[in-house]
């Protein structure tokens, strides 16, 4: 069976780096680079014509980023999304995350990881870099109360171990075969916790079980520390 080629589009204003990055994706057997854009109408108008299957993008230092990134949703939803960029605004990236992003990656990281992270969004998984975790880290010590007040929501055991391998970026087949389910049967056990704790994304999957401690998150790097983390 022929493996799928992955096609890559680039939303980067600096011409010279979306040149470099291109080479360098091209260079894998599965990955086509088949649009560049400088800017977010150009972007628009060469998806009209042209297909992908993931966006590399860093347009975020625009007023209307959220608005465009949340637009891109609607127009295209199986346009998975990576934001590759140097932002550390949590606040945004947290905001991103709710929006559907499938991961955040800084452009001071190796270059294979963006590798990792394309054929891994690419099976339908979400990519947890560094700072994708202090984000949702971030999020739960912001808002710790705001989890269904009032109300007691239990998971079983299946329900629990689902979001401890959701959280280890496992994919729905790997998960069923865990289970000697379906996919299917997975992901209607994906979309009925979501309606059960009252959520709209795995992010906000990944929100509730961090800040219900459902989830073992274990340790990951900061910088160039290793960092346990105890909210």
């Amino acid at each position: 069976m022929p493996v799928k080629t992955i096609k890559v589009a680039i939303a980067d204003e600096s011409f010279l780096f979306a040149k470099i990055l291109k080479n360098y994706l091209m260079e894998h057997s599965r990955i086509q680079v088949n649009i560049h854009a400088v800017h977010f109408p150009q972007l628009i108008s060469k998806l009209e014509h042209l297909s992908a299957d993931i966006l590399l993008t860093d347009i975020l230092h625009h007023k209307d980023a959220i608005e465009n990134m949340k637009l891109l949703k609607e127009n295209y939803p199986d346009l998975k999304i990576i934001i590759l960029s140097m932002c550390k605004d949590m606040e945004l990236i947290n905001n991103l995350l709710d929006i559907g992003i499938y991961g955040f990656i800084s452009k001071m990281d190796e270059p294979e990881g963006l590798i990792e992270a394309i054929l891994a969004v690419s099976e339908g998984k979400m990519h947890r870099s560094d700072i994708f975790t202090d984000t949702l880290y971030w999020n739960v010590k912001q808002a710790s109360n705001i989890y269904h007040e009032g109300r007691e929501i239990i998971l079983n055991t299946r329900e629990r171990r689902i979001l401890q391998l959701l959280w280890e970026e496992k994919s729905n087949k790997e998960i069923a075969n865990e289970f000697f389910l379906s996919i299917k049967s997975i992901e209607k056990i994906r979309q009925d916790l979501k309606e059960k704790l009252g959520v709209k994304s795995t992010v906000g999957l990944f929100k509730y079980a961090i800040g219900q401690n459902i989830i073992s998150a274990g340790s990951y790097e900061t910088g160039r520390q290793e960092v346990k983390v105890r909210w």
